[in-house]
């Protein structure tokens, strides 16, 4: 078997990633890379634990004697005393060849006999203080007693060797991509939320304009109805001559408002005048009879 490629690039720290809880919330530690050669090296950062940690970022290219400073994030957890050293993270590392090339590529086609690789494994402290160390302690013996400590850390390093290099390569692209499409996915729902409310308004104040509208259009078509109504009925009794018997009743009791009004005087100087017609008539049939 080919011996492994020694590291060429300095890490920060090299062995140990230390987190100082308590772990009752994320808890964040650092490490540094740095390129001392003369060589574009591609980086990748890998770990046991993948739902347990966000490391930023967990890949990338790093120019010659340039640095750069990777944050990780170990998630809220139980601390668990039996858990100690058992995590473990690995910064994988191989010298970018000259050309157009595709890094992600050369990550799926590299031999993992080319790649230069570097453990460190997960220290967890406590601050030190009595009353948390004793609340700390007892939540640590509850846990114990429900979980199992089978795998031992030579175990996990032989099985971390061990793993497909592209899988391992995998789990922190996995990783980022479950978390951001829960975020995608809330912040999706909250906008079909609000478009629908704004449709559902814009509706409401569409049938509230239709119904205004309506009334108002019933209400003018009453009155033109009811005007139209009233202007035929006279016309057409006086266009044909004859007046229905509501028409004549309705045109007797009409009067004029700008007239002066009519007094009981006038209206029977008609009455008169036919009478006097009658008598002078009646009279003239005598005279008639007599001279013949």
């Amino acid at each position: 078997m080919a011996n492994k490629l020694s590291q060429l690039l300095v890490i920060e720290p090299a062995t140990e990633l230390k987190f100082v809880g308590p772990f009752c919330t994320a808890v964040s530690s650092y490490m540094r890379l740095t390129n001392p050669t003369d060589h574009n090296i591609l980086f990748k950062i890998k770990t046991t634990a993948p739902k347990k940690y966000c490391v930023r970022p967990n890949c990338g290219l790093l120019e010659p004697k340039n640095t750069i400073e990777i944050t990780i994030i170990l998630q809220p957890f139980i601390f668990d005393a039996a858990e100690k050293n058992k995590h473990k993270f690995m910064v994988q590392s191989m010298i970018m060849p000259e050309g157009d090339v595709s890094p992600e590529q050369l990550w799926k086609d590299v031999n993992p006999d080319d790649l230069m690789d570097s453990k460190l494994r997960c220290v967890f402290e406590l601050p030190v203080d009595n009353n948390q160390t004793s609340s700390v302690a007892a939540l640590t013996s509850t846990t114990a007693n429900t979980q199992s400590a089978s795998a031992t850390p030579n175990k996990i390093e032989s099985g971390l060797s061990s793993m497909d290099p592209q899988l391992i390569g995998n789990l922190n692209n996995e990783e980022e991509k479950l978390s951001d499409s829960s975020l995608v996915q809330e912040l999706k729902k909250l906008r079909e939320a609000e478009s629908s409310l704004r449709h559902e308004n814009l509706l409401l104040k569409e049938k509230l304009l239709r119904m205004r509208l309506d009334l108002e259009n019933s209400t003018k078509e009453q009155q033109q109805q009811s005007t139209s109504l009233t202007s035929s009925g006279l016309g057409s009794s006086l266009s044909a001559g004859t007046v229905s018997p509501g028409a004549a009743a309705a045109a007797a009791h009409y009067q004029n408002p700008y007239s002066p009004p009519v007094s009981a005087a006038q209206q029977q100087i008609p009455m008169i005048y036919v009478a006097a017609a009658i008598a002078m008539a009646v009279f003239g049939l005598i005279i008639g009879k007599f001279l013949l």
